[in-house]
């Protein structure tokens, strides 16, 4: 399901009197008092989130900007750099005539990238604004590109909804960029610049190139998994028994004797040798172009993983696995996180219906839970058991929270992540 667009301006409205509601707006919510209207709720949420956090909305920490050589070294491993061309094709003339920056920064809110017109990076200069600055929530308080990645989804943010005193008479506009294969953030793309170019429609058309830009990696990588391919089929067929060939990024090119997962999560450190991967058990790795040769050696329930860390302390949350072969880790979707977390808060399992009433509230959605689950028990391997669901009994469990708990998984509606937000355990 596609993420909603956030636009800040209602329909209708006047941009100038909205500017001056949304001032008012804030005042009233940052002083304590009851404001003249509510905040957007992706707003107010934010707010709440940045004032639990203690930020000074008028006094932003001092964050130096990346250094040259270490804004090159993440430009490079970002991922984001074979975007650059469609991005600034489909956004650079609009921010250019509309008087606002074209920004990228990657996963972790730095700024890799910013062009415009020479006056708004003149006035972006002095609020920081600049390549290898930080943007995100904790270091300038809520903005288009540090919340939308927060709640990821894409997020037009507009004068008095920043919460930084200095960034009120900007508006700004971003949407994230994710490895549409994978699912890892790559990072965000955005549209900012003085508050009087506020339009209703940038956010769309910021959104539609970042899924036209995530296509493009689709597309690339479509093609990269085809030479992968071409190369496995010849050597898959002199092995005598099941072997897979994956990509460098664990997805599966091709398989003999299996019915291999579409994507296998590979060690961080993957070498040539033996290796635990808990979806398939004990393999033997050989380097190809591009990708490995697994070869599977009969023995998936010999040996389980020893440890794992559900972490969801940082923007996004992660799995790490932790077995005789070394340790391998994953991005996690917001529903895979969310089950992972209400197993953790009940050592002897949930039933489908329970799990159902921790996601949903409502009991009765079990074929979606079993579904869910099957895929997460695809990755994880025997980490998951079943009837009931709970964590494997031998596997050591750590869960990693946000500081405060409040900023639980910031884009979940879960009632169990509700719950924990609160303070309030879940139920037995």
């Amino acid at each position: 399901m596609a993420s909603p667009v956030q636009s800040a301006l209602p329909p209708g409205a006047d941009p100038h009197a909205h500017t001056r509601l949304l001032q008012r707006v804030r005042a009233a919510a940052l002083a304590g008092s009851t404001p003249p209207a509510a905040p957007r709720p992706v707003i107010g949420a934010s707010w709440r989130r940045v004032l639990g956090a203690g930020l000074d909305p008028s006094d932003a920490p001092d964050v130096a900007p990346l250094d040259g050589a270490e804004l090159e070294r993440r430009r490079a491993e970002s991922g984001l750099a074979p975007l650059l061309p469609l991005l600034r094709e489909r956004l650079l003339p609009v921010a250019r005539d509309a008087g606002q920056v074209l920004v990228v920064v990657d996963a972790a809110c730095r700024v890799l990238w910013r062009e415009g017109g020479p006056g708004v990076c003149r006035r972006a200069d002095r609020l920081g604004f600049v390549e290898g600055s930080a943007w995100d929530e904790d270091t300038v308080g809520t903005n288009a590109i540090g919340t939308s990645l927060v709640v990821g989804a894409p997020l037009q943010v507009h004068a008095g909804e920043h919460y930084a005193e200095g960034h009120q008479p900007w508006t700004c506009a971003a949407a994230p960029l994710h490895h549409p294969v994978t699912g890892r953030l790559l990072g965000a793309v955005d549209l900012s610049g003085p508050a009087a170019t506020v339009h209703p429609s940038t956010i769309a058309l910021v959104d539609a190139v970042a899924r036209l830009a995530e296509l493009e990696l689709r597309a690339a990588h479509t093609r990269s998994v085809e030479r992968l391919r071409a190369l496995a089929a010849p050597l898959l067929a002199r092995l005598p028994g099941p072997a897979l060939v994956v990509g460098a990024d664990g997805c599966t090119a091709a398989a003999t004797g299996l019915a291999a997962p579409d994507r296998v999560p590979l060690p961080d450190d993957v070498g040539p040798g033996p290796l635990l991967v808990p979806a398939l058990g004990w393999c033997t790795a050989e380097p190809l172009p591009g990708g490995w040769l697994l070869r599977l050696d009969g023995t998936a329930d010999a040996v389980r993983p020893a440890g794992v860390v559900l972490d969801l302390a940082g923007p996004r949350p992660q799995v790490r696995v932790t077995g005789p072969s070394g340790t391998w880790s994953a991005g996690l979707s917001l529903r895979h996180a969310e089950i992972l977390l209400a197993l953790a808060q009940a050592p002897s399992g949930r039933s489908a219906a329970g799990l159902a009433g921790d996601l949903f509230g409502d009991p009765r959605r079990t074929v979606t839970v079993r579904a869910e689950v099957s895929r997460l028990r695809r990755t994880l391997g025997a980490v998951v058991s079943a009837q009931p669901y709970r964590i494997d009994e031998d596997v050591h469990l750590e869960v990693r929270l946000p500081a405060p708990v409040a900023r639980l998984l910031p884009a979940s509606t879960a009632p169990l992540v509700e719950r924990l937000r609160r303070g309030t355990p879940l139920p037995g």
